[in-house]
């Protein structure tokens, strides 16, 4: 069981998408909230109903269509206006009419910004504090209190910044979090504030923080061990300027490294499938290198680190990546040798032995096609294909034979350009032609092999291009320079890469288009192409 004393608050629908390039409708935001409801989290922040339409629609559309079976619902809304009874403050009304059990105020603490940006008094704004909280919790509402700019405001006048906190908890605000809006504090920093702010007024206190000194998760760690009660933050730590407390991380440091049963353990390992459907949804690519759930917090490249690996896993990885949703991955290149080969085969479902002839000859090929330019870390199908000739002793019969290829690009009156591919195969011994059109020379060829080959091979229907990189190898200039493609493919739920590398772009585009179609063909008995199925990428 979680313990529910201890809060987790998401507020990814509203300080999240303050991130820039991230926009998320109401179906958008309906869908991630359901997602975070699953994992467990307890108050989703669902935005601010009254200032932005399409939030009083989410709360609006939400009453029916969110069936929440571990979060509350949060709307969040300032307090009153100055001079204003908030009985009669159409904000507060707002608030009010989004019918949600929880409500998030968000407060002045700092001195200056009651000034500046509330032109109003010192004591003015305790008032509204007061009255707005008290009057949320008369109609029923339980009530969050986020003091903002509270550390920033706490170094200026401590006593003003307490006495927010006094006020709030009196007038019968469950909790009152101490904000770190610009970002700009440090660990040492945030756990004596928040500890002396615990001890002056015995108010149940949480944490929100931003990242501007790359320490929001440290922050928020920081605080919880102060005596927190309540953790803000986002998932993937989206938010504005350098982003929120990435509320992943913060949920598998109390879990993993604190014992703080803040989930059920056997929600746990939904952690990175959570991440992976949030970026699906948003359209916002996380962080690979995030703890936890990135693609990249369990993935080895050196062979020094592949070496130890091979021992003991634990030797080189603060944590089992099984126990929150993610996968050890190992990287082929020139770096890792043996080592990351025989790992590598391992994880693709293949048994070599250790030190044998095969892993031999596999890492003498990485370390020679390297060094002309081809890197197999983002490309597992074209490695495996590399492995099963080395394993096989030879190049496997192709499942078809290529007679020719070529590519037709014209511009029309109207400006547009066409492109035009055409491959000429022989399958089976029968000779096949086809044609394909697309918005490039690489998306005309894949659309011709496919109508070329789908009929044959029905494994190949599936088979979808996902990602097109290509980059002109260092050390060379000009256009008749060497160029690396990889391509990025999706067959079902499963995401791999192919390589090919030639001083002619579309050349090389068409040796990582075939190495794809091989990969797929070679082994038709399997129902995925890898099967084993290889290691699925974390968020990003």
């Amino acid at each position: 069981m979680a313990e529910r004393s201890f809060q987790l608050y998401d507020t990814t629908l509203r300080d999240g998408t303050q991130q820039e390039g991230l926009v998320l409708t109401v179906e958008d935001k309906l869908a991630v909230a359901r997602r975070l409801d699953a994992l467990g989290i307890h108050f989703i922040e669902g935005g601010w109903p009254g200032a932005i339409p399409k939030d009083t629609e989410f709360f609006h559309r939400a009453r029916t269509e969110l069936q929440l079976r571990s979060a509350q619902l949060a709307a969040f809304g300032a307090t009153r206006r100055p001079g204003v009874s908030v009985a009669v403050d159409p904000q507060v009304r707002a608030l009010l009419a989004a019918e949600t059990p929880v409500v998030t105020l968000v407060a002045k603490s700092h001195t200056g910004h009651v000034g500046h940006a509330l032109r109003t008094t010192l004591a003015e704004n305790l008032a509204m504090i007061g009255s707005t909280v008290r009057h949320l919790v008369h109609a029923g509402r339980r009530v969050f209190l986020d003091a903002e700019h509270y550390f920033d405001g706490y170094r200026l006048n401590r006593e003003y910044a307490l006495a927010v906190v006094h006020t709030a908890v009196e007038a019968g605000a469950e909790t009152v979090v101490l904000c770190d809006t610009n970002g700009g504090s440090l660990p040492n920093e945030v756990g004596a504030v928040v500890a002396d702010t615990i001890a002056m007024t015995g108010a149940p206190v949480g944490i929100h923080c931003h990242d501007d000194t790359g320490c929001a998760v440290a922050n928020t760690m920081a605080a919880i061990d102060a005596g927190a009660v309540h953790a803000q933050g986002t998932a993937h730590g989206y938010g504005e300027r350098c982003g929120n407390a990435n509320l992943f991380t913060v949920i598998a440091n109390l879990l993993l490294k604190r014992g703080k049963k803040v989930l059920p353990l056997d929600r746990l390992p939904e952690l990175t499938r959570t991440g992976l459907a949030i970026t699906e949804i948003t359209g916002v690519r996380a962080d690979p290198s995030a703890p936890y759930t990135g693609a990249s917090a369990f993935t080895h490249k050196a062979g020094l680190h592949a070496s130890a690996l091979r021992v003991d896993p634990d030797l080189y990885q603060h944590t089992d990546p099984a126990l929150v949703g993610n996968v050890m991955r190992t990287l082929v290149s020139d770096m890792g040798g043996r080592s990351s080969v025989e790992l590598k085969a391992r994880e693709l479902g293949y048994q070599v032995a250790a030190g044998s002839d095969v892993v031999a000859r596999a890492a003498a090929r990485v370390k020679d096609l390297e060094n002309r330019g081809y890197s197999f870390e983002s490309a597992d199908a074209s490695f495996e294909l590399l492995l099963r000739e080395e394993l096989a002793g030879s190049p496997p019969p192709p499942p078809f034979e290529v007679e020719s290829w070529s590519i037709g690009v014209s511009s029309r009156p109207d400006g547009q350009v066409r492109t035009e591919a055409c491959v000429r195969l022989r399958v089976e011994g029968e000779p096949v032609t086809a044609d394909g059109h697309g918005n490039g020379p690489v998306n005309a060829l894949d659309t011709a092999l496919h109508r070329a080959l789908d009929p044959y091979f029905p494994a190949l229907a599936g088979l979808e291009l996902v990602d097109y990189r290509v980059r002109v190898l260092s050390g060379q200039t000009g256009s008749g320079a060497a160029t690396r493609v990889l391509i990025s493919y999706r067959d079902g739920e499963r995401r791999w890469g192919t390589v090919g590398v030639d001083q002619n772009t579309v050349a090389a585009s068409w040796a990582a288009l075939l190495d794809a179609v091989h990969y797929v063909l070679l082994d038709r008995s399997r129902s995925a192409p890898g099967s084993p199925p290889l290691a699925v990428a974390a968020s990003g």
